[in-house]
């Protein structure tokens, strides 16, 4: 059978989904660069100029998965534009409270809380749009949106605050995310909805039953293999257990997270202490150091893309997943025995290739998650996986950075390359797909 490629109204959604992560991402991390100015022009002390800074990514936390659960019951469309709209609201209403550190943080907690809408529904809705055979390549260039939100702050934020200080940030943050609230309404379209097939149907009504127990695995799905997120036939395929509960039916959605989680471990202890491990113990200058990590962050957005259009290709999720996990025992340990003598071409070089393996499986994930989950679980199942990542980088932070206060960078590293490991055994045997 021939398979059909993506529709033009699916690259459509894509890109917006991109743009609209992207703007979000600026929103969240935007606080962290104008730590110095919060500290300087507004007299905050560091202490809680840092709590302003994390407040997005708290706010975040709290509401992703109620936010996959409003996509799942009212739709992509109204659950981004809302969100990114609301994102616009409190960061334009921030400028009113700007010499206050309590209601700064407030209302800055409040605007990540808004913008946790597109982490969910922006991956749900491209998911939706794609077919099988395309969806890991379309969630690695979603995935791509991070790294580039990121780089995009880095670089635009500082001379915005440099010409009007914070509510300068705050209004292009207001107006970055409104525009996409209006490009939202006026351009995203939910995915079409299908109808369960009479297997499914029967099953479903078999499970729902007083006293009968869930279907045990997925149901095969009879329906076009071809169509926006429909299930391959013979794949693993689409269910009417997506109806019912998911985390239920067998442990596929709990082991990706479990996975997820522990490869998160070495990507953000690279993100986070990678600048200052290159300064300190390779002797890099503080500019080449950040060259080699803004490249490392452009390798790694490369890298979900390519790896996600190579699990399409192969036909596996979690096939690659595993060996993006051996390959990232490898990395790790490699930066672990490179900390021990200064080199700093070798580990520049290093560095710039364990980064990008250690996001390599970020679209491979999502896209199993969505795929497991099934079409009115997806937003809650990756709000989940969002939600575990972000709580452990938010423990590995001042985690590893005691890690290396105790034992040094050799040892803590070689550490961190346990959590890849411990990977591997939990890493499922096959996929999973229940979206029909």
């Amino acid at each position: 059978m021939t398979m059909n490629g993506p529709s033009r109204q699916a690259w459509v959604i894509l890109i917006i989904g991109v743009l609209t992560q992207m703007a979000a991402t600026i929103a969240i991390a935007g606080p962290a660069f104008l730590i110095p100015y919060m500290h300087s022009d507004l007299g905050f002390t560091l202490t809680q100029a840092g709590t302003v800074a994390a407040a997005p990514s708290f706010g975040l936390i709290l509401t992703l998965i109620a936010w996959g659960a409003f996509a799942d019951r009212y739709g992509e469309r109204l659950a981004m534009t809302l969100g990114i709209g609301l994102t616009a609201v409190f960061s334009a209403a921030a400028v009113l409270v700007v010499d206050s550190p309590i209601w700064m943080v407030l209302v800055i907690a409040a605007s990540g809380a808004a913008a946790a809408s597109v982490n969910s529904a922006s991956g749900r809705v491209v998911m939706g749009w794609f077919p099988r055979h395309r969806r890991g390549l379309a969630m690695g260039i979603r995935q791509m949106s991070q790294p580039l939100g990121t780089s995009v702050a880095a670089v635009t934020i500082p001379p915005i605050a440099a010409a009007g200080g914070f509510p300068a940030y705050l209004w292009y943050v207001a107006a970055v995310t409104g525009a996409l609230a209006l490009i939202c309404f006026a351009l995203v379209r939910n995915p079409p909805q299908q109808e369960p097939t009479r297997t499914e149907v029967a099953v479903l009504d078999r499970a729902t039953e007083p006293g009968s127990p869930a279907p045990a695995g997925p149901v095969v799905s009879r329906s076009d293999p071809d169509r926006p997120g429909a299930a391959s036939a013979g794949e693993g395929s689409g269910d009417s257990a997506s109806m019912l509960n998911p985390y239920r039916s067998d442990s596929f959605l709990w082991r990706i997270h479990a996975v997820s989680a522990l490869l998160v471990v070495p990507q953000f202890a690279f993100s986070t202490y990678g600048l200052v491990w290159l300064i300190a113990v390779h002797d890099i200058g503080a500019g080449t150091a950040g060259a080699v990590v803004a490249t490392a962050q452009i390798v790694g957005a490369l890298g979900r893309m390519l790896v996600g259009g190579l699990s399409d290709r192969v036909g596996s999720r979690v096939g690659l997943m595993r060996i993006v996990a051996i390959a990232a025992v490898v990395c790790v340990a490699a930066i672990a025995v490179l900390s021990l003598k200064e080199l700093p071409v070798a580990a520049a070089i290093v560095f710039i290739l364990a980064s990008a393996v250690s996001v390599a499986d970020n679209g491979l994930a999502f896209a199993s998650v969505a795929e497991a989950a099934g079409p009115r679980w997806s937003g809650k199942a990756m709000g989940a996986q969002n939600t575990g990542q972000f709580v452990m980088s938010a423990l590995l932070g001042p985690g590893f950075g005691a890690l290396v206060t105790v034992f040094g960078y050799p040892l803590s590293f070689g550490l961190i390359a346990l959590a890849p490991l411990l990977g591997i055994g939990i890493i499922p045997r096959r996929d999973i797909d229940r979206i029909t």
